[in-house]
């Protein structure tokens, strides 16, 4: 995920420079390992009752183990943040994701659940 300037995802990239990290959406991994790695996403998602901007990242070990890592509740959310840094790599802009954001927070029911 970084580029020369970095060789790690460290605070001077992520906050400061974010412009030199290259991000490589899809992962070069193989087709089962991506299954993997978007099955144990989406159990993660669904079993703390996660909704809309959520991110779950994970590490895929030199065995191919696929561990969690953390779920993110509040990505970062600017135009170079990861999180819609990877939704336009699927084909989904920054406009439309917020559009979609907010069309899904309108659909959830208000209070404590």
């Amino acid at each position: 995920m970084t580029g020369d300037a970095h060789a790690f995802y460290d605070f001077e990239a992520k906050y400061l420079d974010e412009s030199s990290v290259e991000l490589s959406c899809p992962a070069d991994l193989p087709d089962d390992v991506t299954q993997r790695v978007r099955d144990l996403a989406v159990r993660t998602f669904e079993a703390i009752g996660a909704e809309g901007l959520s991110r779950v990242d994970v590490f895929v070990t030199t065995g191919g183990d696929v561990v969690v890592n953390e779920i993110n509740t509040m990505p970062g959310f600017t135009p170079l943040s990861m999180y819609p840094r990877m939704w336009a790599a699927s084909g989904l802009d920054y406009p439309a994701l917020v559009d979609e954001l907010v069309q899904l927070a309108l659909e959830r029911p208000t209070g404590l659940r």
